[in-house]
């Protein structure tokens, strides 16, 4: 089994070239803000050493409305007739576009996955299920492997996430230190936001105690006949976090994809 393990971002000091030097994976985070230009990925990509993969985070345009406060800190702007065309996955021409240019920065970067995370506000609905299905299935993939994060609601509706990715050929992203895991497929992807009370505040750092349960949650994927295990750390001890349980799972026969 191959076991893939990055960053959310490039988080080492010393920038894109110190966290080659580190790690073989990154989950970029830029592109959920505002996608770059095509020239700058081009430069990312050539930068980098061959085998370094590059995870998309899909961008925002897609997945959250114009009202979300990620918009604002992106300054992105939007003609006012058509703030009800963007996010939720919704099947528009302006949804539609912003996949084309997202994926044309996949392209630059030779990317395997793009992680879609949909805002805790695209809860399970029956209006969320129809414009899901349509939109995805609607989309060019160019051979690219789509990761979905629900949030929300969907979390309590683990056996319509199995359906749903199921039938649109998506990869779960569940974080494993906290559900159970949902096998899809050949490829497993967990983002690990820490384990404060509150899910998604960052400012955790993992114990030696919570490296080996992941250690252990990882086993299980491979004994569910899993072959590839995408692990992204994204809390604000990320760096290090990361490269103890690489050293970690080493150490239980694990090496690196």
């Amino acid at each position: 089994m191959k076991l893939k393990v990055g960053c959310c971002g490039f988080c080492v000091k010393g920038g894109r070239a110190a966290y080659y030097r580190e790690f073989s994976l990154v989950e970029l985070q830029s592109t959920f803000y505002k996608l770059p230009r095509l020239q700058t990925a081009q430069k990312w990509r050539s930068e980098a050493p061959p085998a370094f993969e590059f995870v998309v985070k899909c961008w925002q345009a897609i997945t959250h409305p114009p009202s979300s406060p990620t918009w604002r800190r992106a300054k992105l702007k939007v003609d006012p007739d058509k703030r009800d065309k963007y996010g939720f996955l919704r099947p528009t021409e302006e949804n539609f576009e912003a996949w084309e240019r997202t994926l044309e920065i996949c392209r630059a970067l030779q990317s395997k996955i793009c992680v879609i995370q949909c805002p805790p506000s695209f809860g399970y609905s029956s209006e969320n299920l129809e414009n899901m299905q349509d939109f995805l299935t609607r989309i060019e993939r160019d051979g690219l492997k789509i990761a979905w994060e629900p949030r929300g609601t969907w979390h309590e509706n683990p056996e319509a996430i199995k359906k749903l990715c199921e039938k649109l050929e998506l990869i779960p992203v569940v974080d494993v230190l906290r559900r159970e895991p949902i096998v899809v497929g050949d490829t497993a992807y967990t983002r690990l936001h820490g384990l404060n009370p509150r899910e998604y505040d960052y400012r955790y750092k993992y114990t030696d105690e919570d490296l080996k349960r992941l250690v252990e949650r990882v086993s299980e994927l491979e004994s569910a006949g899993v072959s590839e295990v995408y692990v992204l750390f994204n809390n604000t001890a990320m760096a290090d976090d990361a490269k103890r349980f690489i050293q970690l799972a080493g150490e239980h026969g694990f090496q690196q994809g």
